[in-house]
């Protein structure tokens, strides 16, 4: 790990700002945040209007007393850099700081986020107050690291904007508008451009058509986020300060690419607020495992939980109560898919404001014997247990790929269904049916190496980006084995669609071409069925037809006018073996298939004996031990003793049967 802290890290984001009034319940935070175990906060997250409360006027002095008593008191500090909500003199004095929106409308201050990332003078305030902070604090022993801003996101059509995406596609296309007509195609409905000035950013109200302009205007806002987050860590450094920094990223977040974004930073932190209960957990728990897992192969290191909520959110659609020991084992979870902390939002509620209902360690009532403080103090005493395992790491023999950018052409595409893709929930169920065999699976981009996997699955990777085809190649000619689904290789970088056959660059590897592909309704169904063997699984959405040349088909279709045809076939090339799945079919065809899979390639599970639904496994590895998680996640007692063999219980009971929402973690 790049970052190592010296232990297992439990706190939450903490805003004594809203409370210096009242020394008493300052004075009390600490004492009750000792008791819970607490060792760390994220602190002035949202402080700016606290921290300047006039343009160049700064006090810093109630923060250096809240730093020097948490520390005085073993707790440490994640020091945030306050962009995130800006002060009202900033938005009064200096309006273009404030966003456009895609109409064109200018946004009044108000909420949060509210700020353009091109504006020079924000940049320059943030600037600013981010060298103050650490020329004052950068080398107290309390502050370990800068949490920068807040869940970056958004974007600003502002004029400022405008120019500096002119700018950008002037240095992407070489100043040359004619490359830009030709890589967007827009000889389409002439909308052939004679000049940069007349580009304008995406906007119902102008251009929508041309996907090469919406992709690359993604592209222009994701790096001019992290733009603005690098100039920000710049402003630290370049006051003499180079500890660690993170910024928090958020859940299925598509606006930023967080494999770009994590590039600039020194560990991965995420905000985590799954919707327990409201489906079964099972689901839940590996819906949230895959985005615990995304955030993990940013840099395939451990990453922070840097916010979970104790209770119940307040602004879900729904605020629900956590049923007893879902706090425990979902914070659990974490730590087993590579987290080296919990973290939670927040530590005392507000008293007002959007977040005054919002979960909290301390609750309005203030005292510990509240059920929600006690659940707390026990997931702090848990981290204190297994505290040995941090800087364990996570090892994948499997990797599904989860690409940022082919999700941005996927959704822009215009076919072949316009509501009901459903990339992420296509990702979802091939991660589903490795994790089910207790395997941990990493989610790289088409820009990760392939190297060390024994399995890589490409699902729905409609665009190619560029060197991924060499990629793959190399991976199955060295004996690699790879899957690859339907609407798989239809465009480039540009959206431009391949010619010459799909998948494009890959058919040899595949061992067949792409020729059509069926779009079914809502509510329409196919079926596949095994060449070999009396087995067949329904489909749904997608059934791509295809000319086989040297694959060998495994499912044909069961229906319609291509019943007969591949649904799945596999092709020997190299020393290895490359798959292509025709049809979006049921779960179940995918736990069943890949566990034949997983059996010919060679790949270990961590558990040999069968393990029940709803029981997840995951395994973290040192220099000297694996650790074993097996964490049920159904509401009822699940018979289940998993084989010791020589292995320690580090936590939790064996003793055949496992309790609701509870967790044992083997050492070996």
């Amino acid at each position: 790990m790049g970052v190592k802290f010296n232990h297992l890290c439990y706190g939450g984001d903490y805003n004594p700002d809203q409370w210096l009034e009242y020394p008493e319940i300052l004075e009390e935070d600490i004492r009750l945040m000792k008791k819970a175990h607490v060792n760390t906060v994220s602190l002035g997250i949202f402080a700016w209007a606290k921290l300047e409360p006039e343009e160049g006027v700064y006090d810093f002095d109630w923060m250096e007393e809240i730093i020097n008593r948490l520390y005085e008191n073993g707790i440490y500090v994640f020091l945030a850099t306050p962009s995130g909500a800006r002060p009202h003199w900033l938005a009064d004095r200096y309006p273009e700081v404030l966003r456009v929106n895609e109409m064109r409308q200018k946004n009044i201050f108000g909420q949060r986020h509210n700020h353009c990332y091109t504006s020079p003078i924000y940049r320059q305030k943030v600037r600013q107050i981010n060298m103050k902070l650490a020329e004052r604090f950068g080398d107290h022993p309390g502050v370990l690291m800068w949490h920068i801003s807040n869940e970056y996101g958004g974007e600003c059509h502002c004029p400022l904007c405008q120019s500096a995406f002119r700018g950008w596609l002037k240095k992407k296309y070489n100043n040359d508008i004619k490359e830009v007509n030709r890589k967007w195609n827009t000889a389409f409905w002439s909308h052939d451009y004679q000049n940069f000035d007349q580009i304008e950013s995406p906007t119902p109200l102008g251009e929508t058509s041309i996907h090469g302009l919406v992709l690359d205007w993604k592209r222009f806002v994701s790096d001019q986020t992290i733009d603005f987050c690098k100039a920000e860590i710049q402003a630290l450094r370049d006051a003499g300060n180079h500890k660690p920094v993170t910024t928090n990223l958020m859940y299925n977040f598509s606006t930023i690419n967080y494999h770009e974004m994590a590039k600039v930073l020194d560990v991965v932190s995420w905000d985590n607020y799954p919707q327990w209960h409201k489906g079964p957990e099972r689901l839940v728990a590996m819906d949230n495992g895959m985005q615990h897992d995304i955030m993990r192969t940013l840099k395939k290191e451990p990453f922070i939980l840097m916010e979970s909520c104790p209770g119940p959110t307040n602004w879900q659609s729904v605020s629900k109560l956590k049923r007893p020991g879902m706090l425990e084992t979902a914070s659990l979870q974490a730590v087993a898919h590579g987290s080296d902390s919990v973290m939670y939002f927040q530590i005392r509620k507000g008293r007002g404001g959007f977040e005054k209902f919002h979960g909290a360690l301390i609750d309005h009532y203030g005292k510990e014997d509240e059920r929600t403080y006690q659940e707390c103090k026990e997931v702090g005493a848990d981290l204190e247990q297994i505290d040995e395992l941090k800087h364990a790491n996570v090892k994948a023999d499997v990797a599904v790929i989860y690409d940022w950018e082919n999700r941005w052409a996927v959704e822009e595409a215009q076919g072949p269904r316009n509501k009901g893709m459903f990339y992420k929930e296509t990702v979802e169920k091939h991660y589903y049916a490795f994790r089910k065999l207790g395997l941990n699976v990493d989610l790289p981009d088409m820009t990760q190496d392939l190297d060390g996997y024994k399995i890589v699955v490409a699902p729905m990777l409609y665009m190619f980006r560029a060197g991924f085809e060499e990629k793959v190649r190399k991976f199955v000619e060295n004996g690699g084995t790879f899957i690859m689904t339907y609407w798989s290789g239809v465009v480039d970088e540009n959206d431009l669609c391949v010619l010459g056959g799909t998948p494009g660059g890959l058919m040899d590897v595949m061992g067949l071409r792409s020729t059509e592909i069926d779009a079914l309704y809502d509510g329409e169904t196919n079926v596949v069925k095994a060449v070999v063997g009396d087995v067949s699984y329904q489909c749904e959405r997608f059934c791509q037809l295809v000319d086989v040349k040297t694959a060998e088909p495994l499912f044909v279709y069961g229906e319609d006018f291509y019943a007969g045809t591949p649904a799945m076939t596999v092709n020997e090339f190299g020393k290895g073996k490359a798959y292509y799945i025709c049809a979006d079919a049921e779960q179940k065809f995918f736990d069943n298939v890949y566990e034949e899979i997983v059996t010919k390639a060679g790949v270990e599970r961590p558990l040999k004996q069968p393990v029940p639904e709803g029981i997840e496994v995951c395994t973290r590895q040192s220099k000297d031990a694996e650790y074993v998680f097996i964490q049920n996640f159904n509401k009822v007692s699940t018979v289940f003793k998993p084989e010791l063999d020589g292995a320690e219980v580090l936590f939790g009971e064996v003793t055949g049967e496992m309790k609701p929402f509870s967790t044992i973690i083997l050492k070996r």
